[in-house]
């Protein structure tokens, strides 16, 4: 009995690995195709006068996504608290889905005029709407079905299907640009990656709509279902863990920051400030996403073992004082060799501070508001320092000269993590539903 009870208990959290990753995956994996065909949207949903005009207004729709996270953060968040985390993780999906597929079928600008780029900020407005509220209900639920003793190694799938989905666009990419002609791709080609990205859809929405909901909703809902009924989670985060929320942006900063600079924007910069080629960048890219995954599962089981809080101050000093050094040994030394050295160390220093991340934020709430307080820092953080970080490094660049302003913006961003970090040795478990009392720094 108590064997078959641990096999039922290890297949329910794979099973939750799955269902709270998959939204997650597709959510970056869009976010990775709309950027690597960014050129050939362009060109088919604005009209042809300024190839480079009609790219920037491209990234503009594209940022526009950014710009509704918080609102879905909010909406999705409380809905999540109230109906709980299962119905609000397969609503994001379908909402996500549906973006996602205005985008793959929309006629292009020579078809239907103006209807052609509102259709594809239609898109984007639901896959930014439903990215909103995905992390916070993912994170819940992933951390409240999840024993103690294995909550890092959980919690790090979210941030390693991150890294996964931009492994998989990469290869999607690649595998389309190689196989089309230019005409081709630029003519119908491009629509494919997003096609692909909707084949995940059938699959998360059947674990989602077959799991569980989390034994600490449910004893949440049974305890107090009128307090549920008339409670407001919104009001509440703001009202009673006002704290909590400081702490959590301080986390959320780097969390974004390191992310978008550090594995996303890094290939851009690659190219633009020290000169190298585009396959030399995407491929020490692909590779430093390799090493960002293995690093989240290391880092996620280490965390386990000798404590959230101190892996997680491990990451934020490494990100701190590591990053400027590798800027100046990039910018010294300008070979491949070197560059895929810097890529994975940048893998292994971001993934060793987000894949804690998720944890350490939802210790920081209780159950009936997690799902709530985790998007709005989660998301103000990423909407303001991440979904805006290569327009801001753009101009700090141009106005410094250097291209060590994206290293710096990094250093800065660690300053209020570093700060954050021993606030949450106030927190016990018991906000996640333990019994043990044990700081959640010290699990």
């Amino acid at each position: 009995m108590r064997n078959s009870a641990i096999t039922s208990a290890g297949n329910g959290a794979k099973r939750a690995i799955l269902a709270a990753s998959v939204g997650n995956l597709l959510e970056w994996y869009d976010f990775s195709v709309y950027a690597l065909f960014a050129i050939y949207i362009a060109a088919n949903f604005f009209p042809h006068r300024d190839p480079g005009l009609d790219l920037v207004k491209a990234f503009l729709v594209f940022g526009l996504g950014f710009v509704i996270r918080p609102l879905g953060a909010v909406l999705l968040g409380i809905y999540g608290d109230r109906a709980g985390r299962k119905a609000a993780l397969t609503l994001t999906i379908l909402i996500m889905a549906g973006g996602t597929l205005i985008i793959a079928v929309a006629p292009s600008y020579a078809a239907i005029g103006i209807g052609a780029p509102l259709l594809l900020l239609t898109g984007r407005i639901l896959q930014g709407f439903s990215a909103g509220g995905e992390i916070g209900s993912a994170i819940a639920f992933l951390v409240e079905h999840a024993p103690s003793h294995k909550r890092g190694r959980l919690t790090a799938w979210l941030q390693a299907s991150m890294g996964m989905s931009n492994i998989v666009g990469a290869l999607v990419a690649f595998a389309v640009t190689a196989r089309l002609s230019a005409t081709e791709v630029a003519g119908w080609g491009w629509r494919i990656p997003f096609l692909i990205g909707l084949s995940i859809v059938p699959v998360g929405i059947y674990l989602r709509r077959t799991l569980e909901e989390t034994p600490q909703f449910r004893a949440e809902s049974a305890q107090r279902p009128e307090a549920r009924v008339s409670a407001t989670p919104l009001v509440m985060v703001f009202r009673e863990h006002s704290r909590s929320l400081l702490v959590g942006m301080g986390i959320s900063i780097l969390w974004a920051v390191a992310v978008y600079v550090l594995l996303i924007f890094m290939p851009v910069l690659a190219q633009k400030a020290f000169g190298f080629t585009a396959a030399q960048a995407f491929g020490s890219s692909l590779i430093g996403n390799v090493v960002f995954v293995i690093g989240c599962f290391a880092f996620g089981a280490l965390a386990d073992r000798i404590g959230h809080t101190r892996v997680l101050t491990i990451g934020a000093i490494l990100l701190l004082s590591g990053v400027l050094p590798l800027f100046l040994c990039l910018a010294t030394s300008q070979s491949t060799t070197t560059l895929i050295l810097v890529l994975s160390a940048f893998g292994v220093m971001v993934s060793s501070f987000t894949s804690i991340a998720p944890a350490a934020l939802s210790g920081l709430f209780p159950t009936r508001v997690r799902a709530t307080g985790v998007s709005i820092v989660y998301n103000s953080a990423i909407t303001i320092f991440g979904g805006f970080a290569p327009a801001i490094l753009t101009w700090l660049g141009t106005k410094s000269g250097s291209v060590f302003a994206p290293a710096w913006y990094v250093v800065f961003a660690a300053v209020p993590a570093v700060i954050a970090i021993p606030f949450l040795r106030g927190v016990t478990n018991a906000a996640l539903g333990d019994d043990s009392g044990v700081p959640i720094g010290e699990i």
